[in-house]
């Protein structure tokens, strides 16, 4: 879709949705999410545009860029374009009758949850590793299971922790009104500090609210760990 495409009614879609997160995020999302809303240039009023305004802002920040997908595209495209500082999100909007939930990422979820976080340099420098170790790994169904693991307890559902607080800065929770509230102060999931080993192990499930949240103490700690994650997921595939 071509941003000319997008109606009036998508635009008021946009504004409702944003709005509405934005109104619960402060003290619960990460401080580098909400320093990225601001260096984005993200506006209630308008659907980002990617090629006119957003792309310009990002390649100063960080050197990263928005590459439109139609959709969910293969392994092997996702972590191609990742490694090459390029984060794909697809350009359909939802719908007002699904507002709380889709079945499938819409560009609310991969715009606004996720591209926030490509202003802070130490997570985008993390994502390019790790799928740098993906595509090394690209044709082992095993390998990219533990790695997709790993990127849905990061940087899909991921909590930091900020002085004494938990923050939010995974683009799955911060698209999503219930989860945000869920993940910080139910008392049902765990909460348990990043490891590497642990992370690669664990399946993740798609269909409700996560049982289990891991806790990193810095995106710095994220970068940091890509020399384990790659050890970790060797020793892993051959024993």
């Amino acid at each position: 879709m071509t941003y000319s495409n997008y109606t009036p009614d998508d635009q008021a879609v946009w504004q409702l949705l944003f709005s509405r997160q934005m109104a619960q995020l402060p003290g619960k999302a990460s401080q580098a999410y909400l320093d990225g809303i601001t260096a984005t240039g993200f506006r209630a009023d308008r659907i980002p545009d990617f090629e006119r305004d957003l792309n310009p802002r990002l390649q100063q920040l960080t050197g990263w860029r928005v590459q439109a997908v139609d959709g969910l595209i293969p392994n092997r495209d996702f972590f191609e374009l990742m490694a090459n500082r390029n984060f794909p999100a697809t350009t359909w909007l939802r719908q007002r009758n699904q507002l709380d939930y889709l079945p499938e990422p819409d560009m609310f979820h991969d715009t606004f949850g996720h591209v926030p976080m490509l202003s802070n340099q130490a997570f985008c420098d993390f994502l390019a590793a790790l799928s740098q170790i993906a595509l090394h790994h690209i044709d082992s169904e095993e390998a990219i299971a533990m790695i997709s693991r790993l990127y849905w307890y990061t940087v899909e559902f991921g909590l930091i922790r900020e002085g004494d607080q938990l923050r939010i800065y995974g683009g799955g929770i911060l698209s999503s009104p219930g989860e945000t509230t869920y993940s910080l102060f139910s008392l049902e999931p765990q909460r348990i500090p990043y490891a590497v080993e642990t992370l690669l192990k664990t399946p993740y499930i798609i269909d409700h609210f996560q049982e289990q949240y891991f806790v990193i103490e810095s995106f710095e700690q994220l970068y940091q760990s890509v020399s384990q994650i790659e050890e970790t997921l060797e020793s892993l595939l051959v024993s």
